[in-house]
């Protein structure tokens, strides 16, 4: 039997959008064992996917010898990794003198949209069309999906139920962001304004955060109670499979551009992605995403995505957004 590894370590979004692969590979691969190499902090979302046979996480300890290596990441850690584990065909991206470097020809065109920004800019591939050049498959846009549990639906269940929003119409919002990328979430105000035009249309909002978003949740909660507006949290401190439970109960989500967004799409949910400052054209929409595009984005895509701007995070007004949730739901 044929051994395949894929590593893809990165940002958790990045992972779940190249589960998309997973598909094609197991079309060219047919018979072998895939096994998946990634991070500890997302790998629950991967451990009952049907396509996927292990998966590992790091500090890696599994075989060392594959018959194809597919790396669809250019950290140091993965393509060092790339670089040491054995194969008789390689894909994607591997380590010269520290640097990331193609292995095949179909992986140098998205290396080169990492360092030059004039192609970054012009660029009309999505990643998942890019990292299925770099692995020479055929792009059939097939999607990445995550599998729930019964534990996992009746976690969303209950929550519901607690919360008497069974059968109710649910928005959920997730502005998170990295603070690599400080201005892809949404600014507060707008965010404030979005939550009254929907509740005032009939719609239940369920606010979505991790630790890092306490804070700030309970500062914004309180600021809308104070109007007689209530609006509902996940847990911060929930699993990623919890976090996606709680996804799978909402009509529509509304994030940033982030892993919100992904796991959103991989449970075929209806998606209004809010555009800042990454590009649009990247993401692949699988006739689920309503993509909102900041009017002031070509301004600050690619050369300072990394800045911060007040007018940037509050260019896409709340009312835009509300009519965007009216066309995808059904109130």
């Amino acid at each position: 039997m044929q051994k395949v590894a894929i590593i893809k370590l990165g940002a958790k979004g990045d992972v779940i959008r190249t589960l998309s692969l997973l598909e094609p590979l197991r079309k060219k691969h047919p018979e072998a064992e895939i096994n998946w190499i990634t991070k500890k902090d997302v790998s629950d979302l991967l451990e009952n996917h049907p396509l996927i046979n292990k998966v590992y996480t790091l500090p890696y300890q599994g075989p060392t010898e594959f018959d194809y290596v597919y790396n669809f990441d250019i950290e140091k850690e993965a393509t060092d990794l790339a670089e040491k584990i054995k194969a008789s065909k390689k894909f994607g991206f591997g380590s010269d003198s520290g640097f990331p470097v193609a292995l095949n020809l179909g992986a140098e065109y998205y290396l080169n949209t990492i360092f030059d920004d004039e192609l970054k800019k012009s660029n009309k591939k999505t990643y998942q069309e890019m990292m299925s050049e770099a692995a020479e498959l055929d792009y059939e846009k097939s999607a990445p999906k995550i599998y729930l549990t019964e534990d996992d639906k009746g976690y969303a269940e209950r929550f519901l139920s607690e919360n008497n929003l069974t059968n109710k119409k649910i928005i959920g919002i997730h502005m998170g962001a990295s603070p690599r990328w400080p201005s892809k979430a949404w600014h507060v105000s707008e965010v404030k304004d979005f939550i009254k035009l929907a509740k005032s249309q009939g719609f239940q909002v369920l606010l979505f955060g991790g630790p890092d978003e306490i804070e700030f949740h309970k500062k914004l909660s309180k600021e809308l109670e104070e109007q007689e507006v209530i609006i509902y949290h996940n847990d911060p401190k929930n699993t990623n499979r919890e976090f996606a439970a709680l996804v799978s109960v909402c009509d529509a989500m509304i994030c940033a551009d982030s892993f919100a967004l992904h796991i959103s799409m991989a449970l075929e949910k209806q998606t209004i992605g809010l555009f800042f400052c990454t590009s649009p054209e990247e993401v692949e929409s699988y006739g689920l995403l309503t993509k909102v595009v900041s009017p002031m984005l070509p301004n600050f895509f690619p050369e300072k995505m990394d800045q911060y701007s007040e007018d940037l995070v509050k260019s896409i007004p709340a009312e835009e957004v509300i009519i965007k949730i009216r066309g995808v739901t059904s109130i």
